[in-house]
């Protein structure tokens, strides 16, 4: 099994808040383009070294017990990281990974983007989103009683 990276802009939530007030210029907004960060479907969320953190001067929410390979470690958390990514745009946490590690792009952020792994060819492929063939789902617990059972409403 291969590999699958990708490129990314990570922007400051809250400096695009201000900005979008006219309290900063839309320069001033703080973001970083990553090139080969490597989607990790064993990483939850978006993972980025203390250096990248602090140059989109994100804001900690709160510390947290993680599991790694090497057993259980304190981690922290910061809020606000607007992930690009293939034409899509959403906001999420960031953990804080060792530094001098690479970034990593979890499941969620994907999940919540529409975007999902191509194993095979090795890329990322963006999900529909109009009409019927969205990625978006809303369904009750009987609706989908309903689906598991191969009924329709």
């Amino acid at each position: 099994m291969g590999k699958i990276t990708t490129s990314l802009v990570i922007t400051n939530r809250a400096d695009q808040a201000i900005a979008s007030r006219g309290f900063m210029p839309a320069g001033d907004v703080r973001k970083i383009d990553l090139n080969d960060v490597l989607v990790d479907t064993g990483a939850t969320t978006l993972c980025l070294p203390p250096e990248a953190i602090a140059q989109l001067g994100l804001e900690l929410l709160k510390e947290v017990d993680v599991k790694t390979a090497t057993g259980l470690s304190k981690a922290r958390i910061f809020r606000d990281a607007t992930i690009s990514l293939l034409g899509r745009e959403g906001t999420f946490e960031c953990l804080e990974v060792p530094g001098g590690s690479d970034p990593l792009l979890g499941v969620i952020p994907l999940e919540a983007l529409g975007i999902e792994l191509d194993l095979q060819n090795q890329q990322l492929k963006v999900l529909p989103m109009n009409s019927s063939q969205t990625y978006l789902t809303i369904l009750s617990v009987s609706e989908q009683l309903l689906l598991s059972q191969g009924k329709s409403g």
